[in-house]
């Protein structure tokens, strides 16, 4: 009896392997859409602000997308990618064909997605037996981000970005404001730091008039001077070509961000046209790219924003 079990169980097993290798055949041209999501990396974007305990609840096993620490083991279906997981998952099949009840898994649930805190080998021989639901002890993290099940991390970090955008721009009005939707950005924080330009701004315009000056017509006035004279040069010379996968809004940081980082290093004062052949040099030796075509690009974005970053 006891080796009728084991033989059906390795059965089972090496069903699931095969599933698991053949689905990796077919998603060979976007491997993200097979791997299980690692649960610090979903966590470290989603940024959640509470934790909650639910307690032992039943949860729907398609909606369980990833694993704390074993998102290595098995793919996206929960199937099993390596060899040396066969024992544990056997001996879990083997005691589901006894009948003998199993301790619920331990889950957290994120944005209504699950990921597996402790339970991965009996989550995989759950779905490998085609079962809809487990029982789970379930740690909810509060996020205003939903996910769905189909989602990889790169649609996550997707998420996040467009949230943070629409939080930024219901924050400071930015489209009526500037009468422009024309912050895009790659990676997610980039309009904490667009948000921290314009004070920085609004700063050194306060320091010409006895009034505080509203937080909209600093906003205006570093989109109108200074945002939007280096986008149009960025555009207009094609930078993004450079530079793949980035947006405009994103180049625009990477100047200021290395005019900062050369004026701390140097210790002095550094001019515009320093910073932007500094960095022109530094796109030349990583990028592979025409000394003559930075120049020309650094050019123009530096006569255009001169006046204000002289005032850093």
């Amino acid at each position: 009896m006891a080796d009728d079990l084991r033989a059906l169980a390795e059965s089972d097993f090496y069903k699931a392997r095969s599933k698991a290798i053949t689905a990796g055949i077919f998603s060979m041209l976007k491997p993200s859409m097979s791997d299980l999501m690692p649960f610090d990396q979903a966590k470290e974007l989603l940024k959640p602000e509470a934790e909650t305990y639910r307690g032992i609840t039943t949860v729907p096993i398609d909606r369980i997308v990833g694993s704390e620490g074993r998102y290595r083991d098995f793919n996206r279906f929960f199937f099993p990618k390596k060899e040396h997981l066969k024992a544990r998952w056997t001996g879990i099949d083997e005691l589901q064909y006894k009948d003998i009840s199993l301790p619920p898994v331990v889950l957290y649930e994120m944005g209504g997605v699950y990921f597996v805190r402790d339970g991965n080998h009996r989550v995989s021989v759950a779905r490998a037996k085609k079962q809809e639901f487990i029982d789970a002890e379930v740690i909810s993290l509060q996020s205003e981000i939903q996910l769905d099940p189909e989602m990889t991390i790169e649609d996550i970090k997707k998420a996040v970005i467009e949230y943070e955008k629409r939080r930024f721009y219901k924050e400071t009005n930015y489209p009526n404001v500037v009468g422009a939707d024309d912050l895009n950005f790659s990676e997610p924080g980039r309009f904490d730091t667009i948000k921290e330009h314009i004070l920085v701004h609004k700063y050194f315009l306060n320091q010409h008039i006895s009034e505080e000056i509203p937080f909209h017509v600093a906003l205006y006035s570093w989109h109108d001077n200074v945002y939007q004279p280096i986008s149009q040069a960025i555009e207009a010379e094609n930078i993004l070509s450079l530079f793949p996968g980035r947006t405009v809004s994103d180049l625009y940081l990477f100047l200021v961000a290395h005019w900062d980082e050369l004026k701390r290093k140097l210790g002095r004062y550094v001019a515009i046209d320093e910073a932007a052949e500094s960095f022109k040099n530094e796109v030349k030796r990583n990028r592979n790219t025409s000394f003559e075509h930075a120049c020309r690009i650094f050019g123009s974005i530096s006569k255009k924003v001169e006046n204000f970053f002289a005032k850093l």
